[in-house]
This record gives C-alpha cells, structure tokens and sequence, in this order.
C-alpha cells in the first residue's frame, strides 16, 4: 500500500476512532479534578502577529456574502484578489489563483491558503478549488499580507490565508440552507454536529447547481454558445478528542467534486479531489503542533475550437498526489519570549494525459504526457520577545527544493514521436528570513514595522503543461527557476475601544524570477521568468459598530510594474497581467432587532490588462451586493441575497476584442435552520 493510502486510511481510521476515544477521556464527576476542553484549533498565535498586516473575518460576515462564495468572504480583504474576476462558479478551475498584494501575472496561487493548518493548494496545477470550501463551515478567517515564508512553509510569497473550522457549539446540531435563485439554480448545504465525551464530531455536505448565464456576451454568441453551467458538491468528515488534558487529535477528511461548462457546448471540465489530514495539538509547557496529510486530486478540461467549434483539445485525465506533514515546537524558554522551532515538508507529483485532434476532421493528431515530481524541506526557528510595549520578532528558514523527473512526451495517432523533452533533476537551498518590530504607543495605537522574504517553486503545471484558449497557445517551460520575494512594510493599527478599528500598510514588494505567460507571437505565449514584478503602495482597513449599525471598508492602492529585459525589455514598466491600481469595498450591515440583519455591500475595482502587453483592456466595475436574514421561528431564518444588483458589465476576459462576462444581476431567496 503507497505511503498516501495508508495516510488516507489512518485518518479515516482516527475519525471513526474518535467517539470511542472522547467517550473514554470522559471521567465521572466525582473522579474529575478538572473538565478538559478540546479546542479544535492549533496554537495560539505568536506573538509575532502584531508585526504584520494582519485582517481577520468572523463567522458572522463569512456566513453573509451576497453570493454565498468562499471568494466573496475574501475579497473584503484589502489586496485580495483571483487571477480573473470571475467566481469558482463561471471560470476554469485552473485559473483559481489567488494572490495579494498585486503581485500577480499567472493563475498559480502566490498567496499560502491553509484549512485548519493543512495547505489547499492542487498539487499540480497550485490553484484552490475554491468551490470545496464551505463558507458555512468556517469560524474564522485570518489573512496575513505580505509576511515572508517563515513557519508558514514555503508558497506563502504574497501572504497567507488561514481558514479556521467551526466547532460543534457554534454549527449547533443540526443546520441546513436551501436556497434557490432567478435562474432556477440551487444552493444547498448542511452539518450535523454531535459532542462526544470531551470531543466531537462534524459531518457536513454542500451541493450547487445550476444552468448558469452567458459569459459570452449577446453580440458575440454563436449558435454553439453554452451557458456557464455548473455541478459541485463536497462532503467532509471532522474529528476533534483529547489524548490527554493537553493534548487533543484532529482528524479530518473531505471529498468533492466540480464539474463546469465554459463558453460553447461542449466545452467541460471537471476538478475532483480527497483529501485526508490528521494534527495532534500539544498545550502543555512544551508545546507542538504536528500535521500530515495527503490530498488526492484530478482535472479534465475539453477546449472548443473558437471558430469551427469543434473539440480540438481533450485533456482528459491529470491525476496529481499531494503529500506533506508540518512540526513546530515551541519549549518553554521562559521570560518574555517564546521561540518557535520547526520542520516541513511538501511533495506534490502529477501526470498529464491529453489528446489532440483537427478541428477540420476530428482525427486524434497527438497524444500528449507531462509531468514531474516536486518536493520541499523546511527548516525553521523564530524567537519573539516582548519587552514592555515593545514586541520584536525575528525568523531563519531554509528550504531544500528539489524539481525531478519532469517529461513531456508527443506522439502522433500511429505513436510515432513528434516531440520529447526530457528535464535534468535539480535541487538547491535556499535561505529565507523575516522580522518585525511592534509597539504600543498607547493603549489605542500600535506602530508596526516589518521585512521579509519568501520563495516559491515554479508548479508542475508551469514546468510541464502546454495550455490553449483558443486560439491562444501558451507553452510549459522546464527551465523555470524558483521565485524569490524582498518585501518591507510599515503601518500602524488605531482601536479607541472594540467599536472602532483603523489600520493601514504601506508596503513594497518584490518577486524575482517572477513567472509570467510572455506573449511571442498573436497566438503564441510562453511562461518565462521575468526579472522581477515590483509592488508597491497603500492599503487600508476600517471596523465601526455603532449601536445597531456595522461599517466595515477596506482600500488598496497598488503601483505595480515588470521589470523587463532580454526577451521581456519590450514589457519593462508595465503592469502585471490582470492587476488593477484601486480596489475597495465596503459593507453597510444593520441590525433592527434580534435574530434580523440587513447588508449591503459596494465593490469597486479599478481597470486591468489581460496580459503584460497592455493591448487589451478590462474596464473597471462598480458591483453592490445584497443579505438579510429574518428570524421566522426559533433557529428558521428567511434568507434573501443579491449579486450584481445594478446590473454592472463585468469583463472577466479580453483576448483581441473576444470577451467573457461575470455574474449578471442574480437574486436568491430561501431558508436557513440552526444559523
């Protein structure tokens, strides 16, 4: 049995373990010298915390965004962004990037995203299956911004979201959402949720579907234009008991699948995944946090010929392994100090299997593979120290990266080969660091100050897989180095009292060897390594509560620039593929009496470019979005939502004047029980 079945069966074990071990960690009252209390969490954060740009999202906003996404939630924060405007809904799966900071240019995540301390990245492609993540089912939501690598492990170049898991108290029992919208589509979900013993244990489910709309637009639709349909679903399994009175066993397992039709019939494509976790959380005087996990996950794509359309590309089959584990030791050192101590380690491994045909017979012309190994090992320390008013924290981490047995291989319909490369094995150190600076000038306003770097290794996507939107053509490159972040910030962070908070960041960041899909001809690309992408600029948050009122805004401006030279000179000084300058939103939430929430939310992106050439254009859009909720009895709530209320034209794609809309103005309605 491989190594990612017997993780995979182990955790699934431990989950069907943990009523049994719950139960028996629960002694009788009059045995009892203390109750112990699992907390379903990892450690507490360090204090080093206060150094960075840090937001964080309580579960009363996560479970009101007007279109119920993962992404809506994230894009509150200021400096989020996907690679296209468009939702987990109405894109590619494989475009699902996210990124902060405006450090962009492809659609590989530069930002970390970890659910309960396990990363959620796919191990080939390096996007989020964002749809797998059931907003309902989260507690909390922490995104750092800029940062460095540090105990984060490697990836985390731009930041890092921390997605944090509801417990049994707060999901209740039992909780269910139907909703359905104007265009006859669904969304529905539920969780039960039982303590067991000292424990407890949550299964939940969450299933969307629907025709979706026309993201080509009326004057471009064709006889063959398809609705951006779409089919999701996600079942999760979560395990939480004490082994002790300071130590507790997470287990988790999760399964989903998303199936998708893009711009004309046929056009489909399909992203599953299992993955499985376990994490033992120590809260003694020597504290650990130990995490292993494996994810298993595949994706299918079918492209469309954009003028005979006709099936010309099938890439039918990318099955990819992802396999890590993560250490962090904390001793007690004593005084104001805390020191943090750690390993981990990710290897991700995939294949592609795709076949070509001619748009004018429909023969298979080739059949394609590509593919490779990745790995990571980290090492880190970091020491916190807390004099006074004053925290200064500083970090070393070195990553080992390791890039092996990368192929491409074409061969003709009668196997005769038509193209191979064959990549050398490679591998290096590479040492990182970070450090900070806080202090509490008064008990309202903390000054704060931080640099860092970061790395990030190219994905086997980047190395290994050609890709087409029609008639675009971008090519894999097995040469790509690994990316490298510089970055500095400092801000400062106002709170009077807990009904008012201000920050604000000014940051400069830069990515050498920065990948990029390089444009060679009209209908050729390449990913390359630019110099480097250089960011800089100001973002900005505010939290007001005012009786029954709450305002919650955040800004960002954001100068970025390529550095361009050799085969990029001719891109030196612009702006990064889809980044605009101005990003902002603003929720307007008011609460009339108990169990009723009125928001509004307004959106505003500022103008982007679909590729580093700066030819074409994507306008800015203006976007308000709608939630409320009524009490109707006890735990049953009326739920009204509105996406894209005025109707904005949102142009999530410009290739030479073919475009791609986002959502159009959508309303839901429905019912909530055990919110």
């Amino acid at each position: 049995m491989s190594i990612p079945a017997r993780l995979f069966l182990t955790a699934t074990t431990a989950l069907i373990a943990i009523p049994a071990v719950a139960q028996d960690s629960t002694q009788a009252p009059d045995e009892a010298e203390g109750e112990i209390v699992v907390i379903g969490e990892g450690l507490a954060q360090a204090p080093s915390v206060v150094a960075y740009a840090v937001s964080e999202i309580e579960r009363a906003e996560i479970v009101a965004a007007p279109s119920g996404r993962i992404e809506d939630v994230l894009v509150n924060v200021a400096g989020f962004q996907q690679f296209r405007r468009s939702d987990s809904r109405s894109s590619n799966p494989s475009a699902q990037g996210v990124t902060l900071r405006a450090l962009g240019g492809n659609a590989t995540s530069r930002a970390l995203v970890l659910l309960d301390g396990v990363p959620m990245a796919d191990p080939f492609f390096g996007y989020i299956p964002l749809s797998a993540i059931a907003p309902e089912q989260l507690a909390a939501i922490r995104v750092t911004r800029g940062g460095g690598s540090g105990p984060f492990g490697a990836g985390a170049l731009a930041g890092t979201i921390e997605l944090e898991s509801a417990d049994a108290a707060a999901l209740g029992p039992f909780a269910a959402s139907l909703l359905t919208n104007d265009r006859s589509e669904t969304e529905a979900s539920a969780s039960l949720a039982q303590e067991l013993g000292s424990g407890f244990g949550v299964l939940s489910a969450r299933w969307d579907r629907g025709q979706g709309f026309y993201t080509t637009p009326r004057d471009e639709r064709v006889p063959a234009s398809a609705r951006a349909a779409f089919d999701s679903w996600s079942v999760g399994l979560r395990g939480v008991a004490p082994l002790s009175d300071t130590v507790e066993l997470q287990a988790r397992v999760l399964a989903f699948r998303d199936q998708r039709t893009l711009r004309f019939d046929g056009a489909d494509s399909s992203s599953e995944g299992q993955d499985a976790s376990l994490r033992l959380v120590g809260r003694g005087d020597w504290q650990f946090d130990a995490v292993a996990y494996v994810q298993a996950r595949n994706f299918s794509n079918v492209v469309v010929s954009a003028t005979r359309f006709v099936r010309v590309l099938d890439q039918r089959n990318t099955p990819s392994t992802g396999l890590g584990s993560k250490f962090e030791l904390r001793p007690p050192v004593g005084g104001d100090h805390t020191l943090r101590l750690g390993i981990d380690y990710r290897r991700a491994e995939g294949e592609l299997q795709e076949e070509a045909y001619s748009a004018f017979t429909g023969n298979l012309s080739e059949r394609r593979r590509a593919g490779g190994t990745n790995t990571n090992l980290g090492l880190f320390v970091e020491d916190d120290w807390r004099a006074g008013a004053l925290t200064l924290t500083g970090g070393l981490r070195a990553d080992r990266t390791s890039i092996a047995d990368g192929f491409y291989r074409a061969v003709d319909a009668l196997g005769a080969l038509v193209d191979e490369t064959v990549a050398l094995d490679r591998a290096d150190w590479a040492l990182s660091w970070r450090a900070g600076a806080a202090f509490d000038a008064s008990d309202a306003l903390r000054l704060r100050a931080a640099a860092y770097t970061g790395l990030r290794l190219p994905t086997l996507n980047e190395l290994y897989r050609p890709f087409v939107v029609f008639p675009v053509v971008t090519e894999a490159n097995a040469e790509l180095r690994n990316e490298r972040l510089e970055g500095f910030e400092a801000g400062f962070d106002f709170s009077p009292s807990d009904r008012f908070e201000l920050s604000m960041t000014a940051f400069e960041n830069r990515v050498e060897n920065a990948i990029a899909n390089v444009t060679l001809t009209q209908i050729l690309r390449q990913r390359q390594n630019l110099p480097a992408i250089e960011a800089r600029g100001i973002e900005a948050s505010a939290k007001a509560v005012l009786g029954s009122v709450r305002l919650d805004s955040s800004i960002v401006y954001s100068d970025a620039s390529i550095e361009g030279r050799g085969a990029s000179a001719d891109v030196d000084g612009n702006r990064p593929p889809q980044t605009p300058r101005w990003a902002a939103s603003t929720t307007f939430a008011w609460t009339p009496a108990v169990g009723w929430e009125l928001a509004a939310t307004l959106r505003h992106v500022g103008a982007q470019y679909e590729d580093e050439q700066e030819t074409d254009r994507l306008p800015p859009a203006t976007t308000l979005g709608f939630f409320a909720r009524v009490t109707l009895r006890d735990k049953l709530q009326l739920v009204l939502r509105g996406e894209n209320l005025t109707g904005e034209r949102i142009v999530t794609r410009n290739s030479g004047g073919s475009t791609d809309l986002g959502a159009p103005r959508t309303l839901w309605a429905g019912l909530r029980y055990g919110f």
